[in-house]
């Protein structure tokens, strides 16, 4: 069993992917209230360059307020430049194209730093090296997070450690990785994996609720993330997305509570704020509570 914490002693924490703008995370907040779930950390996969100013500036003030780790894109992506092989195979959807796609993303990380953005997610290995070595180097932040996009898909040990040296602080994995290849990664490196236990459809559309307690206890530390299967991919989001986008939002969260009961029924062992070492702000409430 795996014994890996996060600083705060926590062995996982909850992630709700796809939050696309203020609005969204608004919404989640509200219904993680509402239901119990602790979340500590939103994504977003539209990408810095499709916030406004203003935007970013909420999402960012929403996750301090909170304690909540918000974690944006870095865009354009091979998927939506002007590129052709994205319209044949789905390998490239993450690239950054030529040396300008690099820079563009460099681009994205000073804009986002710029409006109190310290999580940045990374679908490219090249920009991945590029912004650890500046990080290295003193010309970003010694704290930014680099977070290893699903489209930089890790599937063994030797990826998850290369991924660490080159700056990852947190490394999302393959959908469907077996408990043992998690195991695997999590001999390998000591940085926190991101296990999607409910992938999008473009991902595999996975439904691994069960699994939790075993990710957890041969995984941890690890990041609960819950996309949805049969639900629309909404990038680029923006207003014309926004109902779907809060719609699918809350019912992340939803999905989350009830991965989070199966876990207090099946491990309650594993239930954060059980034990005496665990924190008091990540205990799962009873109903109602």
């Amino acid at each position: 069993m795996a014994d890996g914490r996060f600083a705060d002693g926590v062995r996982y924490r909850v992630e709700i992917p796809s939050v696309e703008g203020p609005e969204v995370l608004r919404a989640v907040l509200e219904e993680a209230d509402a239901r119990g779930v602790p979340v500590r950390r939103v994504s977003q996969g539209s990408g810095v360059m499709m916030l406004t100013d203003e935007e970013l500036d909420e999402m960012a003030r929403l996750g301090a307020e909170r304690g909540v780790e918000v974690s944006l894109f870095l865009g354009p992506r091979g998927a939506w430049d002007a590129g052709g092989q994205s319209l044949l195979t789905a390998s490239v959807a993450g690239v950054a194209r030529g040396d300008a796609g690099v820079e563009h993303c460099l681009a994205e990380v000073r804009r986002g730093l710029r409006h109190g953005i310290r999580s940045f997610l990374v679908a490219d290995v090249g920009v991945l090296a590029t912004l650890g070595r500046l990080r290295a180097a003193g010309e970003l932040p010694p704290t930014l997070a680099l977070k290893t996009s699903v489209l930089l898909a890790c599937a063994n040990g030797a990826t998850a450690r290369t991924l660490q040296d080159l700056g990852a602080t947190t490394i999302n994995v393959a959908t469907d990785l077996s408990v043992t290849e998690l195991g695997e990664l999590r001999a390998a490196c000591t940085a926190p994996l991101d296990v999607y236990v409910e992938a999008p459809d473009d991902q595999g559309g996975f439904v691994r609720h069960y699994e939790v307690p075993e990710m957890i206890r041969v995984a941890s530390p690890l990041y609960v993330k819950v996309g949805l299967r049969n639900a629309p991919n909404i990038y680029p989001s923006g207003l014309h997305l926004e109902a779907t986008a809060v719609a699918l939002g809350r019912e992340r969260v939803r999905r989350t509570q009830l991965v989070l009961r199966l876990l207090a029924e099946r491990a309650p062992e594993l239930v954060e704020g059980r034990g005496a070492d665990a924190p008091d702000d990540l205990a799962i409430p009873s109903p109602g509570g």
